[in-house]
């Protein structure tokens, strides 16, 4: 059976904040983010810790553990969903060891970007961050929810006011044929935090292919 090739991306610009607090899955994490090329990764014990870190250091991609004493994935996550902009924006991928579907919905409810189930792998861990660059989601604000927009999926048999764009060619098949269409970079408030990050994996592909190429020279 043929694979389709996974996008090839430098995260060694990312910074990385991990909210764990169980110590083997903390050096786990660290251990598959660090062999991914990720050099900035900040891990915290707890939520509290975690949202403090985050204050300090405003990572651009959030690996969260779901079950957490004083403050868990969910509280953490709505904590900085409701928090000031740009930090708002910030992708989060709810890591946890409940795959039911009344789980996965409740995490999306929450305002996560992605989510990655237990066990771990380096590849979960990798297609989810790609996926955070290169498919990204308008955010969405309405009385009980702020986040990505959840409706990842359009349906072909509806034709209201409100029916989403066709599909566009990004070049990334990680996601179903039917994915949705997403806005242009200017019309996303959430922009700035994402442009900065594909700047970084940018400048870090940029410079290895400079440095591999005075290496061959």
């Amino acid at each position: 059976m043929h694979e389709t090739a996974l996008p090839k991306l430098e995260f060694t610009g990312l910074r990385v904040l991990v909210a764990e607090d169980n110590p083997h899955m903390r050096k786990l994490l660290f251990t598959l983010l660090s062999g991914l090329g990720l050099r900035s990764i900040a891990m915290a014990e707890d939520g509290i810790d975690a949202y403090e870190a985050f204050k300090r250091q405003a990572p651009d991609i959030m690996l969260v553990d779901w079950q957490m004493p004083i403050m868990n994935g969910a509280e953490l996550t709505r904590l900085i969903r409701n928090g000031p902009e740009p930090s708002c924006f910030v992708p989060i991928i709810a890591v946890t060891a409940f795959s039911e579907k009344r789980h996965v919905l409740a995490a999306r409810d929450c305002g996560v970007t992605e989510i990655l189930c237990k066990p771990v792998s380096a590849k979960g861990i990798y297609l989810r961050i790609v996926n955070c660059i290169l498919n990204q989601r308008n955010f969405v604000r309405t009385r009980g929810f702020f986040g990505p927009d959840r409706r990842r999926f359009q349906n072909p048999h509806y034709t209201g006011a409100e029916r989403r764009g066709g599909k566009s060619d990004d070049k990334y098949d990680l996601d179903p044929s039917d994915e949705v269409t997403q806005a242009a970079p200017s019309e996303r408030k959430a922009d700035s935090v994402i442009s900065s990050m594909v700047a970084r994996t940018a400048g870090a592909d940029s410079g290895s292919s400079s440095s591999r190429k005075g290496n061959a020279e």
